[in-house]
C-alpha cells in the first residue's frame, strides 16, 4: 500500500508540474480568446479526446455511462471545478496574479478541515505542520507587496474554496467510479457551463471566426491544455486520488506555482529573488515532510522515556 501511494503522489506531483509548466502559455492565449470561451473549448476537447480512447481502446467501459450514480457525481466534481476556475477569473479581472496564486493556494490548509467535517478524516500534526509551512512558502513566492484585501481577493477565496471541495470530493467519488468516464463526465460538465457563461458574458462569437485560426497562440494553448493539463491532468488525478488522502493531494498541488515560477524563469526570464526562492523551498519541505513516515511505536517509547525524565 506505501508503494501504491508514493506512486501516486508521484503522479499527482507530475500534474502539479504541468499545470504550472502550462500557465504561462494560458496567460497569453486569454490575451486573444477570453476565459470562459478559452475553457469551453479547452474541455470539450478534452472530454472528447477521452471519448476516443474509450471507443478505440476499451467499449466495455461505456457501460459505466448507465449509472445513474456516476452522472450525479461526475457532474458534482466539474460543478465546483468550474466555480474554481470561474471564481478566480473574476477575482483576477480586481485584484493581481501574486495575491491570486497565493489566496488560491489557501486551499492547502482548506482540504484538511473539510475533509473532516466532510468526509470524517483525521486532522493530524503532520499535515497541520505541512500544511503551514506551505502556507508561509506561498506567501513567500508569490506576495512580494502589502496584503491588503479587495474584492478581488474575495472572489479568489471562494476560487480556493471550490477548488478545496473539488479535491475533497475527487478523494471521496475516485474509487467508487470508473475513473475514466468520472473524469469524462466533470470535464463535460464544465465545458457546457463555461459555454452557458460565455454567451452571458463574453464575446463567445469570436470562437467560429477565421481571425482565432490565425493566432497559433491560441491554437498551441489549446492543444497543449486540452491534451496534456485537462484531459490527461484529470484522468490522473481521479485515478491516483484513490490511493491517497485529499489532505496530500492538496500538499503536492501547492507545487503548481513553484512550477509556474520556474517556467517563467525559463521562458520569460523573469527572475526569482530571495524570498521566492525561500518560499519555493518552504512548499517542497512541507510536501517531503507530508511523505515521511514516522514509526508510531518509536515516537511512544520516547514520549515516555521524555516523561520519566
Amino acid at each position: 500500500m506505501f508503494r501504491k501511494t508514493w506512486f501516486a503522489d508521484f503522479n499527482l506531483l507530475l500534474v502539479a508540474l504541468i499545470w504550472g509548466s502550462t500557465f504561462v502559455i494560458v496567460q497569453k492565449a486569454i490575451a486573444f480568446l477570453e476565459p470562459y470561451s478559452f475553457n469551453s473549448v479547452r474541455f470539450s476537447i478534452a472530454a472528447i479526446t477521452l471519448l476516443l480512447i474509450i471507443f478505440l481502446f476499451n467499449r466495455s467501459s461505456l457501460s459505466h455511462f448507465t449509472d445513474k450514480s456516476i452522472w450525479i457525481s461526475g457532474i458534482i466534481l466539474g460543478f465546483w471545478l468550474f466555480l474554481g476556475y470561474g471564481f478566480q477569473t473574476v477575482g483576477l479581472l480586481y485584484t493581481t496574479s501574486s495575491k491570486a496564486g497565493f489566496i488560491t493556494g489557501l486551499s492547502v490548509v482548506l482540504v484538511p478541515l473539510f475533509s473532516y467535517l466532510l468526509l470524517r478524516n483525521k486532522l493530524n500534526w503532520q499535515v497541520g505542520i505541512s500544511s503551514l509551512l506551505a502556507v508561509i512558502g506561498l506567501y513567500l513566492l508569490t506576495i512580494h507587496n502589502s496584503l491588503s484585501l479587495n474584492t478581488g481577493d474575495g472572489y479568489v477565496l471562494l476560487c480556493a474554496i471550490s477548488f478545496a471541495l473539488h479535491i475533497v470530493f475527487t478523494g471521496k467519488f475516485a474509487s467508487s467510479y470508473n475513473a475514466i468516464c468520472l473524469t469524462i463526465i466533470q470535464l463535460v460538465t464544465v465545458a457546457v457551463f463555461s459555454f452557458i457563461t460565455a454567451i452571458m458574458m463574453e464575446d463567445w462569437q469570436q470562437l467560429f471566426t477565421a481571425q482565432l485560426v490565425q493566432q497559433p497562440e491560441v491554437i498551441s494553448a489549446l492543444l497543449i491544455t486540452s491534451f496534456f493539463a485537462t484531459a490527461l491532468a484529470f484522468l490522473a488525478q481521479t485515478h491516483f486520488q484513490s490511493f491517497t488522502t485529499p489532505a496530500r493531494v492538496a500538499l503536492i498541488f501547492a507545487m503548481e506555482p513553484v512550477f509556474a515560477a520556474l517556467t517563467a524563469y525559463i521562458m520569460l526570464n523573469e527572475r526569482l529573488g530571495s524570498k521566492s526562492l525561500l518560499g519555493c523551498g518552504l512548499i517542497l519541505l512541507g510536501m517531503i515532510l507530508s511523505e515521511i513516515r514516522f514509526n508510531k511505536k518509536l515516537i511512544k517509547r520516547k514520549q515516555k522515556e521524555w516523561d520519566l525524565t
